[in-house]
């Protein structure tokens, strides 16, 4: 009888080890045929960001994107140059803050070269339905079209800024207009210690 149960419990046992392997092979293989859409998807989701908050160009603007490490963040944000004959037309910067309400809040901001803000594109964010998400409306966004952030104090109005917040939504505002200053600490100056954001050498892909 204990020889049958030892017998029994080896069974079930191979059964597990064959069944989390066999899990874990088709996992895998799941996220391979996923994470190259996936990529591309992102990457036309900029691409048409681009278009939005740019001036008309006639590059291609994700050929001249390189990354730009902000200290302040522990991480990366991504730079895009546009031209029109030869000459420089806009930068994009597509950076984002941590501290929305309910995540990250990433945006593309298009400036133009003299470091007006050209328009504001809202890529990723998990904010309030109803509330924070209104960042994406042009209520919101279509008050910083043509602002020079060196005029134009990006903060809310509560914190003694000019941005008037989303109603009930401050935190959500607040992380817009810190993502928006990040932009414009990197297009204006990526070398700058003030800012605490440094170039790198490195192109992204």
């Amino acid at each position: 009888m204990a020889q049958q149960k030892e017998s029994s419990l080896f069974n079930m046992l191979t059964t597990l080890v064959v069944i989390t392997l066999i899990s874990g092979f088709a996992l895998a293989y799941v996220n391979q045929l996923t994470i190259k859409p996936i990529q591309q998807a992102q990457l036309s989701k900029k691409k048409d960001a681009l278009v939005e908050v740019l001036p008309e160009f006639d590059n291609n603007p994700v050929d001249t994107r390189y990354a730009v490490f902000v200290k302040a963040l522990g991480d990366s944000v991504e730079v895009y140059k546009a031209y029109q004959s030869g000459e420089l037309v806009g930068t994009a910067v597509n950076a984002f803050s941590p501290d929305g309400y309910s995540g990250d809040v990433r945006i593309m901001v298009g400036f133009l070269p003299d470091g007006t803000i050209h328009a504001i594109s809202v890529l990723e964010q998990t904010e309030t339905p109803g509330l924070g998400t209104k960042m994406t409306e042009a209520e919101f966004i279509d008050q910083f079209a043509d602002k020079n952030p060196k005029d134009f104090k990006m903060q809310v109005v509560k914190d003694g800024g000019q941005v008037d917040a989303i109603t009930a939504a401050t935190i959500s505002s607040r992380a817009f207009c810190d993502a928006l200053q990040m932009a414009y600490a990197v297009c204006v100056d990526s070398c700058d210690a003030n800012t605490g954001a440094t170039s790198t050498d490195e192109k992204t892909h």
